[in-house]
Formats: C-alpha cells, structure tokens, sequence
C-alpha cells in the first residue's frame, strides 16, 4: 500500500507561519527603508504597486493586497488552499508592515541609490524567498505566468520576464531612465538572493561516470570523498555492451578531488557533471549515502 502523507503538525504550521511572517516584515522594511525613499522599484506586482504609489499617493500596502487578489484566485484554483493561506498571511503582513513603518516616518538607511539597490535587493530578496520556501507567496506574476505558460508557447520564467520588461519600461517613463536603471539591478540582486534563501548555499553537484574500473573507482571516491556510490546498469550505443554507471552527489568544492580520482584511475573515463539545486538527507550531510 502506497505510504500515506503524514498531515502538518500544529507546532510545524505555526513556525512556517512565523517565518512567512518574518519574511514579509523584511520584504516591508527594504521597500520603506531602501527602496522608496530613493524611487527605486523591483520588478512584478511590487513593482507595479511602487509604481502607481508614485504616481497617486495610494498607500503601497493597499495597492499590493488589492492588485495581488485576483492572482490569489488562480494560485488557489490551480495550486491549492495551503497556499491561498500562506500567500494571504505573507501580503497582508507586507502590507501592513508597510503601511506601519511609512507612518513612523523612519530616516531611510542610506540616500545612495547605489547602496540603497544593493541592500534593498538583498533584504528584499531575502524576505521573498522565504516567503516562498515557506509555501506562500508576495508577488502574482509567477501564478499568472503559470496559467500563461499552458496557453501560448513561453515558459514561466520567459513569460515573467517579459512582463518585467513591461514594468522597468513603464519605471523609466514613470520616474526617469536612471531610476529604472537602478530598478533592474535590485530586481536581479533579488532575484539571486530569493534563490539562494530557496536552495541553500551549498551547491552540490550530480556526477555521473562510466569506466570499466567502476570497482576501483567506487572504492577510491567512498574512501577520500567519504561519499557513497550508486550503480546505474547500462548499455553501450555502438557495440550493445552492458556498462555500469557510478552515480555520486558532492559539493561545488569536491568536484576537482573527484575528477583527479576518476583520472588517475581510468583517464578514458566518461565524466558527466550536472548542477542540482538541494541534496536533501542526513547521509549526504555525513558524506555517506
């Protein structure tokens, strides 16, 4: 019988709630203390809010609460409640984080719009990404690039950028070419940071190796790498031979170890190197598989 999916414990609902909540404070605070005061925007539904904040006095925290409603519709039809839920904590918490801290008047952490696009992009991606490691969400663009991406040609990261390119087109008029220049650096600044909070910091990589010293080579990589070795059975294109396939998952840092290895045993060895985003497991950790 297929394993049942153990339900979410209410100490676990309540700290990823917390961190949505953490993260959307954070999210707050880039915009109010970095971003606005030096008219600079990121990309998407917050870069639209900022916008037309701009442009109308519309508290910002209105705007992306209520530009972000229908977008919130689609994610629940098409991704489910558990995630309408942790979206509506995370905007709601950005929108009156917001709104909480333009009332207080706070000095903004810097007047250099450089300075202020470096750390606004961090603290800004930073807080997006937890938000969404966390499964919610502060921006719609992704959902509505999602619902796109099953009607027309274009992946969801070809469609969320072409719709950016919209919006830094709009900045530009909007607030001047220099300002929308400063924009696309924190949208990309954020948008390395949100992947960084999703998938860690340690980048692992997949290895795949084929060699007729398969033995030796396992052995050699369990012992100096203290990784273990899963072997793949396959077969040979032009003579139909049977192969074995090493397959072994390491850090950015062990790479070249590993390929000094595999040379000094087989220097005809066929060495495949593949990124991965997360190796999950406590004997990947401990080097043993």
């Amino acid at each position: 019988m297929p394993r049942k999916h153990k339900k979410e414990t209410l100490l676990h609902l309540i700290g990823r709630i917390v961190l949505i909540i953490i993260g959307a404070i954070m999210a707050a605070g880039s915009i109010e203390l970095f971003l606005l005061p030096s008219s600079i925007i990121d990309g998407g539904i917050i870069g639209i809010s900022l916008i037309l904040n701009n442009l109308t006095n519309i508290n910002f925290g209105i705007l992306v609460f209520i530009i972000n409603l229908p977008f919130l519709y689609f994610g629940y039809k098409f991704i489910g409640n558990k995630f309408l839920l942790s979206s509506l904590i995370g905007i709601i918490t950005l929108s009156l984080g917001e709104t909480y801290l333009h009332h207080l008047h706070l000095p903004a952490f810097t007047t250099s719009p450089l300075l202020a696009t470096v750390f606004g992009g961090v603290f800004l991606g930073a807080g997006v990404g937890i938000v969404i490691r966390y499964g919610g969400a502060l921006d719609g663009t992704e959902i509505l690039g999602i619902l796109f991406s099953k009607k027309f040609p274009f992946s969801v990261g070809e469609f969320v950028m072409l719709f950016n390119v919209f919006v830094f087109a709009w900045a530009g008029y909007v607030l001047g070419a220099e300002q929308a220049m400063y924009s696309i650096i924190t949208y990309f600044i954020a948008a390395k940071t949100i992947d960084v909070v999703i998938q860690g910091i340690d980048e692992t990589k997949a290895v795949l190796i084929v060699s007729d010293y398969y033995d030796e080579l396992a052995d050699a990589i369990t012992s100096e790498l203290g990784r273990g070795i899963t072997m793949l059975s396959g077969k040979g294109g032009f003579k139909n031979d049977k192969k074995e396939i090493l397959y072994v998952v390491v850090t950015r840092l062990e790479v070249m170890t590993l390929k000094n290895i595999v040379t000094d045993i087989d220097k005809k060895a066929f060495i495949t190197i593949m990124n991965t985003q997360e190796a999950h497991g406590s004997t990947f950790k401990s080097g043993v598989h």
